[in-house]
């Protein structure tokens, strides 16, 4: 969990203090946007149902996506879609990286690329999907 995480603390004190700043209505440049688009999903993906928590494997997942910008080209409101498809997507056809993750607890030189290619082929499929349909 730390090393999907490391970042997370650090993206998140910095998306509160720019969106503090955004409030006045200044003219916000393309780093800026991107930052604050990230932060909001990021927030989006730590909220959970009260009394249901996630999995370990299904937070380190999700976590992976949301900090290595997975998530930035899907709209805020379908990130919650996104994660309960994205698990099912990982539980069904890559079961392997789910398993890896519990056993090992740590994402090593071989799980790492597993579930990165998991993420990313479900955020092309997912994000071609919504595309689709709009």
């Amino acid at each position: 969990m730390r090393q999907v995480a490391g970042t997370l603390r650090l993206d998140l004190a910095q998306y509160r203090e720019l969106a503090a700043f955004a409030q006045f209505g200044s003219d916000l440049d393309k780093a800026t946007q991107a930052q604050l688009n990230r932060g909001a999903r990021l927030v989006e993906i730590l909220k959970q149902a009260q009394y249901q928590p996630l999995a370990v494997e299904r937070q380190v997942a999700i976590l992976y996506a949301g900090v290595n910008g997975y998530l930035d080209q899907v709209a805020l409101s379908d990130v919650a879609a996104f994660e309960t498809e994205l698990f099912a997507f990982i539980g069904n056809r890559h079961p392997d990286v789910f398993k890896g993750i519990v056993e090992k607890k740590q994402l090593d030189d071989q799980l790492k690329p597993a579930l990165d290619a998991a993420v990313k082929q479900f955020a092309a499929d997912f994000t071609a999907r919504r595309k689709a349909a709009a």
